[in-house]
């Protein structure tokens, strides 16, 4: 199917976390048609999976619910979720850009009434708590999810409780004979913003994670403290949901290291500062532990820095620990590390060991269907040298927060609209 857009006054953007959002409203909002694909059943990306921005702590819904409703209110664009780029074609003014979409099996007809949900029986891990939860086949990806639009599990479709989930609606919104399809359409510009991935910290043996329950990453830490996580807000271990009193961070799991992750991702350590106000916030007498290398809290973070350190219930340990242990009998996860400054060995029990892993573009592993765009050695797009017209945007550009990765997005806005009038 072609699109009937006008090539040079339309803008394609890849990718629905706060880059891409941020990119088609301030695209449309300077009267170009934009076609925003994203290929979760919903936008927002890994900021909707949040529990709190940093430094003012607020919930990142009200930031997200912002680009919503200009979105809503603007008819120049057009959302496809569920949806990836598998090819682009042409230059500069006239690409064309072919689209692969994956069947939710609900249309555009749905209310969210939820009675789809009601009829269904089978549970599958939920996607949005990365599985640390259970929700039914016909579900709502998240309560501010947007569409708010129910998604049919693939697992139940073709069986006798997918026919009950599509009797039960009563609009005609559940269609379980959706297809995969692809779609054509033509683009002056594309935004290549599909965000990051946190790095895999199993790939650190001696660290446990995968093994042991009560070692997670910043990610998996996110969706722990979140309202709408496992959880419900209160800070728990994954092993048997008791809240925690005591927590140690881990600072580079795995970044600077060249066994690893080489760089340095630039948000982590501000991350775990934020996470420790999760427990801090929650618990009297909660203990909280930082293991780092160096505390990078550049400009303004610097101020977040120091109000956290101030807490008495805060030690900051100079130290890479060196293993991780758990005791299986009573979850209890043991630190041992070097404490640089007074060369002690330090071997310490704590209920929740939190791994600060570093960001990994997604372009490091899903490339950009173009041919000769350019990647630096850790998979960042390069902007030197890359082909007039595709422009990359936030993470897949440099590891970064949330308010520098908005400013990059804008700028790819105007590199966009320049390659447009080429």
């Amino acid at each position: 199917m072609a699109d009937a857009h006008n090539s040079a006054r339309t803008i394609l953007v890849a990718g629905g976390g706060i880059a891409g959002l941020s990119a088609a409203v301030e695209a449309a909002e300077a009267g170009f048609q934009v076609v925003l694909v994203e290929r979760e059943p919903f936008l927002g990306g890994r900021v909707a999976r949040m529990n709190k921005y940093f430094p003012k702590l607020c919930p990142p819904q009200c930031g997200l619910e912002i680009n919503f409703r200009r979105i809503r209110n603007n008819p120049l664009i057009q959302v496809m979720t569920m949806s990836e780029v598998e090819k682009i074609e042409g230059e500069a003014g006239n690409f064309t850009i072919g689209i692969r979409v994956t069947p939710r099996y609900v249309n555009e007809k749905c209310t969210a009434c939820g009675k789809c949900s009601a009829a269904a029986e089978t549970m599958i891990p939920n996607p949005f708590d990365t599985g640390m939860s259970s929700i039914k086949a016909a579900y709502l990806p998240h309560e501010f999810a947007y569409p708010m639009r129910y998604v049919i599990a693939p697992e139940v479709i073709g069986t006798p409780e997918a026919k009950a989930i599509e009797a039960a609606c009563e609009y005609g919104a559940v269609e379980t004979d959706m297809a995969p399809r692809s779609v054509e359409v033509k683009a002056g510009a594309v935004i290549w913003a599909t965000g990051w991935t946190p790095f895999d910290i199993s790939a650190i043996s001696y660290y446990g994670a995968g093994k042991h329950k009560n070692v997670v990453s910043n990610a998996i830490m996110e969706r722990i403290a979140s309202a709408n996580g496992p959880f419900q807000g209160v800070v728990s271990r994954p092993s048997d949901g008791r809240p925690v009193k005591k927590v140690a961070f881990v600072q580079c799991a795995g970044s600077r290291d060249e066994n690893h992750l080489p760089y340095c991702s630039s948000v982590c350590c501000l991350a775990s500062l934020k996470q420790a106000t999760y427990v801090l916030d929650q618990e009297p007498e909660a203990e909280v532990c930082i293991f780092y290398i160096d505390v990078r809290a550049l400009g303004r973070q610097e101020a977040f820095f120091e109000k956290v350190r101030q807490d008495k219930r805060v030690r900051l340990v100079k130290g890479k620990p060196g293993e991780i242990t758990e005791d299986p009998a009573t979850g209890m996860v043991t630190v041992q590390v070097e404490d640089q400054e007074t060369g002690k060995i330090l071997k310490e029990q704590f209920d929740l060991v939190v791994l600060a892993a570093g960001m990994v573009p997604n372009t490091a592993g899903q490339k950009v269907p173009a041919s000769d765009v350019v990647y630096d050695e850790y998979g960042f797009m390069v902007s030197n040298g890359q082909i007039p017209g595709i422009i990359g945007a936030g993470c897949d550009r440099r590891p970064a927060d949330v308010s520098s990765i908005v400013q990059d997005a804008t700028a790819a806005v105007l590199k966009a609209i320049q390659a447009c009038r080429r």
